[in-house]
């Protein structure tokens, strides 16, 4: 019988070692996702009817909820992966005790930073292309005033005409909020361009980035007497999403993951501040305050829906988000602001299985061992144990599988029926079942 997939046997051996150790650590990789997706095709399609209309200058807010390892961080990173390749810009982060929408002592301003740091276009997709999205804007620029005007960079009004075409877009800035600041920023990064002044165009990025502590020390060095702050920082997104427009991408995508760090947050009143930011990003999408941007946020249920510390706290936020009473398990409305992640099915697992099979026996040069008997074998153990339907989720059955993959590559000869029968595997309890008798309000500050 043949067990080898030619696809798998096309997929460059580097994003397979990519793939497989990301996996196993139980990590998302950011390379070869399609190489591996399986279901989530109602949720994707959902998520990028979003995208189009931002792309038609509206905006976006989704949550993305579902249990550790059940594959948000996958779905968001799939999704990631598409609006690069369809010429969008997007922005990641994961909050952390650092790093939080709303802060007195910078948490905020430290989100936009890690947000600004790992900006990424299809070119670049692994972050840091603001200069490269900005010298993208001013070339471009200069080709289309080039082929219209029908001169070159050796005509004396070239420059002027240029400059013409570069404020027509920066003017159309100015009546958003901070827009003329914005716009003046624009101007002396494309001045230090044209003149091929990188110690200026540096300075110009730094004030992009977040990275001025203090007005006087904007002032001092680029003129501008405003620095990006905790207070303003998601305004600033809304300027770059629809300059990003006028640069010619289609717009900009945020994802932000980890809410569970509001959740934790021990001051009731600072996780009321973060999730007053929250509302006011939605209310902003929802109500056309905003142009060629979409958000979408990822966390647990518990983050979401405690009604002590979660989202659903914020009765502002539970009052718009929560589910209508139609929803039901395996019937919910993908058009709602919250999606929450159903399990993968047993069949799903398996195809999913098959493809790593393919994917590991390719990487390391050998015939694949486990037959479709044999995967089927391995579900039907996963899935059957106690607990499994409401336990179990994609990262863990992963871990397993790869963990057996390499076993029989290490031990040649080894028999899989014996592997997957032993005692230790078979009769094993799902991880989470460790702590099925702790308090569900405070299982978060377990992990």
């Amino acid at each position: 019988m043949n067990t080898e997939n030619p696809t798998a046997a096309k997929m460059p051996r580097r994003i397979a070692q990519t793939v497989i150790n990301s996996l196993k650590g139980g990590v998302v990789p950011r390379i070869g996702l399609p190489y591996i997706t399986v279901g989530r095709r109602q949720e994707i399609e959902a998520l990028l009817h979003d995208v189009e209309i931002v792309s038609e200058g509206g905006a976006s807010f989704r949550f993305i909820v579902g249990k550790y390892g059940s594959g948000k961080s996958f779905l968001l990173q799939t999704v990631r992966n598409y609006v690069m390749d369809r010429n969008f810009v997007v922005v990641d982060a994961d909050l952390s005790p650092e790093r939080r929408l709303h802060g007195n002592q910078g948490q905020g301003l430290a989100t936009y930073r890690e947000l600004i740091k790992n900006l990424s276009v299809k070119s670049r997709p692994e972050g840091g292309a603001l200069s490269t999205v900005l010298d993208r804007w001013i070339n471009t620029v200069q080709t289309e005033t080039a082929l219209q005007s029908g001169t070159g960079a050796d005509d004396p009004h070239f420059a002027a005409m240029v400059e013409t075409r570069i404020m027509e877009v920066i003017r159309s800035m100015h009546e958003m909020v901070h827009g003329f600041d914005f716009a003046r920023l624009l101007t002396l990064y494309y001045r230090a361009f044209t003149d091929g002044d990188e110690e200026l165009k540096g300075k110009v990025l730094k004030w992009f980035r977040g990275e001025y502590g203090t007005k006087s020390e904007a002032r001092q060095e680029l003129g501008v007497s405003v620095v990006i702050t905790d207070a303003d920082w998601y305004e600033y997104l809304k300027l770059l999403a629809f300059f990003f427009r006028q640069a010619g991408y289609q717009g900009l995508i945020l994802f932000i993951d980890e809410l569970v760090n509001i959740y934790k947050i021990p001051n009731s009143i600072s996780r009321q501040y973060n999730y007053e930011r929250i509302l006011a990003m939605y209310n902003d999408a929802l109500q056309g305050k905003a142009s060629y941007i979409g958000t979408l946020m990822s966390g647990t249920p518990q983050c979401i829906e405690d009604r002590h510390r979660g989202v659903y706290s914020y009765e502002a936020l539970r009052s718009r988000l929560q589910e209508g009473k139609f929803s039901q398990q395996g019937m919910q409305d993908l058009q709602a602001p919250v999606i929450h992640l159903q399990p993968l099915t047993s069949e799903e697992m398996l195809v999913l299985t098959e493809k790593l099979a393919d994917m590991h026996a390719n990487l390391y040069q050998y015939r694949r061992v486990l037959n479709e008997e044999h995967l089927a074998d391995f579900i039907k153990i996963e899935y059957g144990r106690i607990g499994a339907d409401s336990h179990i989720t994609p990262r863990e059955v992963i871990r397993d599988f790869i963990e057996l993959l390499d076993i029989l590559q290490q031990q040649p000869g080894t028999d899989p029926h014996t592997l997957l029968h032993a005692e230790a595997f078979h009769f094993a309890l799902p991880a989470d079942d460790a702590d099925k008798d702790i308090d569900p309000r405070f299982a978060e500050f377990t992990l």
